[in-house]
This record gives C-alpha cells, structure tokens and sequence, in this order.
C-alpha cells in the first residue's frame, strides 16, 4: 500500500496530535500484545498498571483504578455504567451540562438511563442552579467537565460534587482533552479538588500517545468491581472492560509518552500552547471578530460560514461549534508559523474584492 497517512501541518480542529517519537516506536513494539488478557501477556499488563498509576499521579489519586481504554467515549460509557450498576433505582438518570460530550447520548441509548442535559451559564460552564433543579433520587450520576470540546471550559467541579452528594449520586468528570493541561493551572478539577468517583482523561490526546489510548480512572477497586465479569477461558478469571481485546500499543504508547513528558515536558506544551491560543485570540480581535476568550488552548470565533467554507476548500481542517463559531484547538503540532498561514489564507479570503466603475480601463 502506497498511501501515506494524512499531515498534520493544516490540521486545526482535532484533538489528537502526533505522537511524540518515544511513544510511536513503543507503539511499533508492542503491537501484537493484548491487556485485555493480561495472564498471557504479563508484561503489557504490568505497563498498564504503570500507566494507571502515572495518570493518578496527574490527577491527584494516589491509589488509583482503572484501565486503558480506545478513547474518550468508551470511558465515559463506563463511568455512566459503573453508576447505573451501582444505583438502587431501576430507572437512573444522569444529569450533565449541554457542554458535555455526545458520547454521554451513546451511553444512555445503550445502557437505557435517562440523560437530563442542563443548560451552561454565560460563561459556558455547568450552570449550578440548573443541575440542582435536575437532580433528584433517581439521579445516579452528574457529570462535569474539565475542558470542554467546543469552548475549553472547566466546570465548577466541587459545587458540582456537592450536588452529587446531595442526591447520593455519583460524580464523573470528563477531562479527556483537558487532563494533561490543566494539571499547569489554578483550575480545581481532579480527585484532589473535589469528591470526584471517576474520570475520564486520555493519553493519546494533549499527552502525546498513539491512538487508541484514553483513560478511565477510578477512585477505587470497588468501583470497578461493578463491571466484573467472568471469563473462564482465560488466564484471568474477569474483565471490568468494556472491550475485550485491546491495544497494547496504546498502552505503551501511553506508558513511554508520560514517562518522557512529565511533568516539565507537559508543562512546556502548555505554555507553548496557550500562548499560542491567546495569540490567535488577540489576532482575530484585532480583526473585529467576536472571540470567545480562550481559558485553555481552544480559540472559538464567530466568522462567516461563506469564509469557513472557503478555508475548508483551501485545504485548512476547521470544525463549528453547535452554535456555528469557528473552532481551533492549539494542539502541540499547531505551531505560530501554522497559525499564520491560516491568518493570511483568511485575510485574502476576506479581502474587499474591487470592482471596476464604468469607463475604467
């Protein structure tokens, strides 16, 4: 096959990156290995439980739960499962902020719980007094999070954990893209912050992992005994998984990207990052565009959707938020040369086009 994978030098809206070179070749080294059957495979087994460990150390648990899995959306099925196996109504809701991630709808069509989507205030987070009229003894589960996809938001994630406590509910926070940038701010969003049962943070996105390795992680063991089931034809005896076979791949990945990284290289890459959000930011103003102020590295801006259009056709990927503001997401591949390029591509596209006066030559 000659078709070489896409580059990452127009790439603006996504929330992967390139892997750093030390998580690719642990990647290509551990290939063919499976953590979903961990008495076969020890070793992957055993990095596995490394990088558990390593992302508890971000997110302020010591004693961390929790596994590898592909992605954002699988964990936070499993946090809304963990609490539907966990309530003592047969017909759960969960409450979450309309900022929240679309995979929370996958996760209550198949796991059949009633999602209760509040609006978010003026600033784009939770809006507290909404979630307190939403809850009540049926809630099983409130749900914040800590960087959202379209705005870069982090929610009042205590508050929001008092809620919870209020109803005896439990409390996730979905950091997938924000877990490995806020651990540089003031934020207060991880299990050292706030009465926080699950998270969902992923490696393969600010952490530099290959794809697939996201995150879920658990307060404790018992949290993930909820999720248990047996499996007599293998080596070990159950799976708290919600896939079987997994990439050990993306557990290395995971393993060697932190382990490089962390906490200096992290820390770097959110400097770098952010400023190059907040640079965008005052560029489009200085335009005389409407900017949601950047809080993390994502710059929202209301432009035209003839002129977004238009990028998109001159090969630049953009994404809309649900509103239709411009999105993009300062991600570690995004460099200031990269962000000019699009500046000029759209002062051209926006130029005044002149138009000849009758008789001109």
């Amino acid at each position: 096959m000659q078709i070489e994978p896409q580059a990452f030098d127009r790439v603006l809206s996504s929330m992967c990156t390139e892997p750093h070179p030390d998580a690719r070749e642990a990647a290509e080294r551990f290939l063919a290995t499976n953590p979903g059957d961990p008495g076969t495979y020890p070793t992957i087994a055993t990095l596995e439980d490394e990088a558990v460990a390593m992302l508890g150390e971000l997110t302020g648990l010591e004693e961390p739960a929790g596994y590898i899995a592909s992605g954002g959306t699988e964990a936070n099925i499993q946090a809304v499962r963990i609490a539907r196996e966990r309530a003592e109504t047969r017909t759960p809701n969960v409450v979450m902020p309309e900022s929240g991630h679309f995979s929370f709808r996958k996760a209550a069509d198949v796991l059949g719980v009633d999602l209760r989507i509040v609006p978010t205030d003026e600033t784009y987070r939770a809006d507290l007094e909404a979630v307190r009229s939403c809850v009540d003894e049926q809630t099983a589960l409130v749900v914040g999070v800590a960087g959202t996809t379209e705005y870069g938001r982090v929610d009042p994630i205590s508050e929001l954990g008092d809620i919870a406590a209020s109803v005896d509910a439990m409390l996730h926070v979905d950091a997938a893209w924000g877990g490995f940038v806020l651990p540089f701010t003031d934020f207060e969003w991880h299990f050292g912050h706030a009465a926080v049962d699950t998270m969902t943070i992923d490696p393969h996105k600010m952490g530099q992992a290959a794809v697939p390795a996201g995150g879920l992680l658990a307060r404790s063991d018992e949290l993930l005994d909820a999720l248990a089931v047996d499996t007599p034809y293998l080596e070990s005896t159950s799976q708290a998984t919600l896939t079987g076979t997994r990439s050990g791949a993306g557990v290395a990945s995971a393993v060697a990207a932190m382990e490089t990284l962390w906490p200096e290289g992290y820390r770097n890459q959110y400097v770098r990052s952010q400023r190059n959000a907040d640079w965008l930011a005052d560029a489009f103003e200085q335009r005389g565009y409407d900017v949601v102020a950047p809080t993390l590295p994502l710059v929202a801006v209301d432009v035209p959707r003839s002129t977004f259009d238009a990028l998109r056709a001159n090969g630049w990927r953009i994404s809309r938020t649900a509103t239709g503001e411009l999105r993009i997401v300062c991600m570690p591949h995004v460099t200031r040369e990269m962000l000019s390029s699009f500046l000029a591509d759209l002062d051209r596209l926006e130029a005044p086009v002149s138009v000849p006066k009758p008789g001109d030559d």
